[in-house]
């Protein structure tokens, strides 16, 4: 991978781990960021010897705090929208990866960072996490798919109830709404955590992965018909050698030996 400024991208058995490094500034997101998180995505996708990737934050105070306020606050209606727009491209470009993408939430998961923690596959929160969109406390709104993606994950009524007061909540009750897929003790379990999940994930069918993100990610896509989604790629899995693979292992009561073919 490249060279960057603002982000540790590191590669071990196959899983890219890209640490936001800005830790005097708790992680918070600003224009350069958001270039490089695109750029490292990118080569996720590209990299065949790169199976999955964990986005977490540097040191133990913040996963991302929301974004760069000067940045924001020199803003008007022009660039306002390509602001936003911007990162909504690399976010959506997070949630349609064919990869999977955990978020390690190692403390302040607030503003951008929040809306970069949920457009993340999965998300494994230490305890000490906290989560919010306070963005109307700066007169704003959430603008990296914020309003969206907190819908989708904890409902209506709540993620309005949060993005109208400002109010943050912590791991638990992030993990109670289903906001957060598991809690840990510590950033080190954390980690840990979140290997032990994409090592399960990965030994799949690297197709079926893909497929499944995609079909999930069209029930919430207005322009796709999710089943219709579904049913082509059950037609698409049925002509893959990882099909064959898999089917004929369970049968033969052996371990399956997926190759992505």
């Amino acid at each position: 991978m490249s060279d960057y400024d603002h982000l540790k991208v590191q590669i071990n058995d196959a899983v890219a781990t890209i640490t936001i490094d800005r830790e005097d500034k708790l992680n918070a997101l600003n224009s350069a960021i958001i270039k490089e998180l695109k750029q490292a995505m990118q080569a996720v996708y590209d990299d065949p010897q790169i199976n999955a990737a964990i986005i977490t934050g540097q040191g133990e105070k913040a996963f991302a705090a929301g974004a760069d306020i000067s940045e924001i606050a020199v803003l008007n209606e022009m660039n306002g929208r390509s602001y936003a727009e911007s990162g909504q491209e690399v976010f959506q470009m997070i949630e349609n990866s064919p990869k999977p993408v955990v978020a390690a939430v190692n403390g302040y998961a607030l503003g951008g960072g929040c809306e970069l923690a949920m457009a993340c596959h999965i998300r494994v929160a230490v305890k000490s996490a906290t989560f919010g969109q306070p963005e109307v406390n700066l007169g704003t709104i959430p603008g990296y798919g914020g309003t969206q993606r907190l819908c989708q994950l904890i409902g209506k009524a709540r993620a309005l109830e949060m993005m109208l007061t400002g109010n943050t909540v912590d791991a638990l009750l992030a993990f109670e709404w289903g906001l957060v897929n598991h809690v840990t003790e510590s950033n080190e379990e954390m980690m840990e955590k979140s290997r032990q999940l994409l090592d399960k994930i990965t030994s799949k069918a690297p197709r079926a992965l893909s497929m499944v993100i995609n079909c999930v990610n069209a029930a919430f896509d207005a322009d796709q018909n999710g089943y219709q989604t579904e049913a082509n790629s059950f037609a698409n899995c049925c002509k893959t050698q990882d099909f064959k693979e898999g089917t004929a292992a369970f049968l033969e009561k052996r371990p399956p030996k997926f190759t992505g073919n």
